[in-house]
């Protein structure tokens, strides 16, 4: 299967993990900004393969794991309301807000539906007009086109049932928060090779020349994870601190022109609140003026509603690349995927839940 088989070539990654333990000659701390990338990491043991010099350290590259509590909080309440027919991503389904999540409010019966695309909600909008359908709009710069097409023609339809509760949330301003911080640790960074499809990596140029890190877009395959560790420990063996563009095969260096439109004629740059960073100056995108009758958090009037983190869960300190989920108390006991005190362990792309599919049935057997 061309660009799949020929990435989990097992001679291939042999290679690959040999030229890394040649090059490296010092401790390097590199940071996989996707939650996707964890995931591989983990399934795949590749941070097991690499030099013990080498350490692999998780960003805030799950969208879903970012997202604020008071977000979930108000999208449960929107959701909870008899008019509102509420549509999410599956992944959204079981996070936790303050004291519920969305299948707990389903449960209770609030009418909430599992879609695959902003546009299925759409579809509902269409076949209801006697109820308000929202759809929570969460994800990187990747999914962003798709809510901006439902979107666009909501209005184009005139279909005044149709909202967001927009969380949306733009990645290189995540990395600038993280380099900006006096004692982070990442020496260079694994870009996330799908949000880079639609932005390119042209914006990636000032952060490595301001902050003197490497930056490789990488795909998410095991042998593009090993070539893009193998990459920036290149340029930081050599002294050096480029963008590198190891998933070439799906990103160009100015992104998919026709995404970037889509995403810029609906929406705004907006500062955003992040889990475990606090609020991100131009780091979320906010319907602009022409759409915002879209804008559920407006429509129905919760933009108050504020909620404080939980200080139990530690997810903020592991987004952030401070821990790992095997330094919480909680993990795998008092927090688990049945009982989630976090996201991160619910999320398909929390690290949280990687260490617990991937390493905890491993510290079982080897006990």
């Amino acid at each position: 299967m061309k660009y799949q088989s020929e990435f989990r070539d097992a001679k291939a990654m042999r290679r690959q993990v040999a030229a890394i333990h040649d090059l490296v000659t010092g401790p390097w701390t590199l940071m996989e900004i996707c939650g996707g990338q964890t995931h591989a990491i983990m399934r795949y043991g590749l941070d097991r393969l690499l030099p013990s010099e080498v350490t692999l350290i998780h960003g805030p590259g799950c969208p879903v794991c970012v997202t604020p509590l008071e977000t979930i909080d108000r999208a449960l309440a929107i959701a909870a309301r008899p008019e509102v027919i509420f549509c999410s991503f599956g992944d959204m389904a079981r996070v936790p807000g303050s004291r519920k999540d969305l299948l707990t409010v389903k449960a209770e019966g609030a009418d909430v539906r599992l879609v695959y695309s902003p546009l299925d909600a759409l579809e509902l909008a269409k076949r209801h007009p006697d109820r308000e359908v929202v759809f929570l709009a969460v994800g990187f710069e990747t999914t962003a086109p798709t809510t901006a097409m439902a979107v666009r023609q909501a209005a184009k339809l005139g279909l005044v049932n149709f909202s967001l509760v927009c969380a949306h949330v733009l990645v290189p301003p995540a990395m600038r928060a993280l380099l900006s911080s006096r004692d982070h640790p990442i020496q260079g960074f694994l870009a996330a090779g799908h949000v880079c499809t639609v932005t390119g990596y042209a914006e990636y140029y000032p952060l490595a020349e301001r902050f003197d890190v490497p930056i490789v877009v990488t795909g998410f395959e095991p042998l593009d994870i090993l070539q893009g560790v193998y990459l920036c420990l290149r340029e930081l063996e050599s002294g050096r601190s480029a963008v590198v563009n190891q998933y070439s095969r799906a990103v160009r260096e100015d992104g998919n022109q026709t995404a970037r439109a889509l995403i810029h004629g609906v929406f705004r740059p907006v500062d955003r609140k992040w889990r475990g960073m606090g609020t991100l100056p131009s780091s979320g995108l906010a319907l602009n003026d022409g759409y915002a009758a879209f804008d559920a958090v407006q429509k129905f009037a919760m933009a108050d509603l504020v909620t404080e983190e939980s200080e139990t869960c530690i997810s903020g300190e592991i987004l952030r690349g401070r821990k790992k989920p095997c330094d919480c108390p909680a993990f795998a006991t008092a927090c688990n995927p049945d009982h989630p005190l976090g996201a991160t362990m619910v999320s398909n792309e929390g690290a949280c839940s990687a260490y617990f599919r991937y390493r905890v049935p491993h510290q079982i057997e080897e006990a």
